[in-house]
């Protein structure tokens, strides 16, 4: 996927958290294990233990029951690298696992044994989603929710109920996107990007990218939450609010930041790097902080370290990771990674942060074999880079999400 810079033209009640400010760099417990998913015909969740080091150990796949699906570039051309052009193509609440099928139009839940994080197990069957080629998945424990963006033809964001006996009830639509989208769908720009909830699970996020056109402005839609009540089985959701961000385009992928009041959110955008966005009462975002990133591709995922209270960019033409503030975006470091053990990999697309170390997934290119980035946050070093062929995965694979 390649956003180069000068091809993309310029576009132009919130429940209040208990902290006034982002909460300061902290020491955080080694994770149990990381997750992503082959996105193929037979699609799988991949799960890896995480050894006391912070480096993957064995791994083994799990079916879940759907198909993947490869979007299309420009030319008309399947697209496999960054095939769902998005970021949490799966996601945790809790001890279960979120996964959309894009080749299904279908989202599964999989629990994970308290013995063996990388033992997986069923839950009900792939709940179908009211929209086509899903592609980014949120969930909520304290809403018992489950949210699912789609990208396709039938673009928009659904959610449901779910629970650990039955699983993931009926989905159903709250919000529509008119991206006038194929199946599957031209990327990467008009495609939904990343579906998130904030960090006090009260307010859903979803970021839609533009293309540049007047009459196709990306932006971000946020929509109020709750818990279902009185038993009722359907999502609880409030009106929704578009906004597109000052100085924003290509609104890719994101993560709200803990603490914050207002709350913010630090969010990628792949026509210059990444940014800052406030978000007010009304749900509408404000750009408050810009970091460009020179030399970048496609700078489209990002992860947020607690162990360095700053947040990590990855981008999937340049094997680099870019470290970055979350006051204002500003660039903290550059870590180069076309060298030594990670050479090969072309670039990165989704990653997360665990304890003092990152995971970030490269699904290399056809060439290059899929494998997952361990680095060190405080020594800005390369300790693994765990080869994924010998399990399987290829370069359609996608998403990353780490058990604590």
């Amino acid at each position: 996927m390649h956003f180069p810079t000068h091809t993309i033209l310029a576009l132009t009640a919130l429940a209040p958290l208990t902290e006034a400010h982002p909460r300061p760099p902290q020491d955080a417990k080694t994770g149990k294990a990381v997750y992503a998913i082959t996105n193929s015909d037979n699609n799988s969740v991949l799960a890896m233990t995480i050894q006391a080091d912070g480096k993957l150990g064995a791994g083994k796949l799990t079916a879940t029951m759907g198909k993947g699906a490869v979007s299309m570039n420009a030319m008309g051309m399947s697209a496999p690298t960054d095939a769902l052009v998005s970021q949490s193509a799966l996601t945790l609440a809790g001890k279960h696992i979120f996964a959309v099928n894009a080749g299904s139009n279908t989202v599964s839940m999989l629990a994970i044994s308290p013995d063996d994080p990388t033992q997986l197990r069923m839950v009900g069957n792939p709940a179908a989603v009211p929209g086509t080629f899903p592609n980014t998945v949120a969930a909520s424990v304290k809403n018992s929710m489950v949210c699912v963006g789609t990208s396709g033809s039938r673009a928009g964001v659904s959610c449901g109920t779910f629970d650990q006996r039955n699983g993931i009830g009926e989905m159903r639509q709250i919000s529509s996107f008119k991206l006038n989208q194929s199946d599957p769908p031209v990327g990467p720009t008009n495609t939904v990007s990343h579906t998130f909830f904030s960090a006090d699970e009260m307010m859903l996020f979803t970021t839609v990218k533009g293309t540049g056109m007047a009459n196709n402005t990306g932006f971000l839609s946020t929509v109020p939450v709750s818990m279902a009540a009185n038993g009722d089985c359907e999502p609880m959701v409030g009106k929704e609010v578009r906004s597109s961000p000052n100085s924003t385009a290509v609104l890719f992928g994101s993560q709200a930041i803990p603490g914050a009041n207002p709350p913010k959110i630090f969010a990628t955008d792949a026509s210059f790097g990444a940014a800052v966005l406030s978000v007010d009462s009304t749900g509408k975002a404000m750009t408050v902080g810009k970091g460009e990133i020179k030399g970048q591709m496609a700078t489209c995922w990002a992860a947020i370290s607690p162990a360095t209270g700053t947040a990590f960019v990855s981008d999937v033409g340049v094997n680099h990771l870019v470290e970055m503030s979350l006051k204002d975006a500003s660039i903290v470091d550059t870590i180069d990674l076309s060298k030594g053990a990670s050479a090969m990999n072309p670039g990165m697309i989704d990653l997360r942060a665990a304890g003092n170390f990152l995971y970030a997934l490269s699904p290399g290119n056809g060439t290059s074999q899929a494998a997952i980035s361990v680095l060190d946050v405080k020594s800005k070093k390369l300790v693994q880079n765990a080869d994924l062929g010998s399990l399987g995965v290829r370069n359609t694979a996608m998403g990353m999400a780490v058990l604590m």
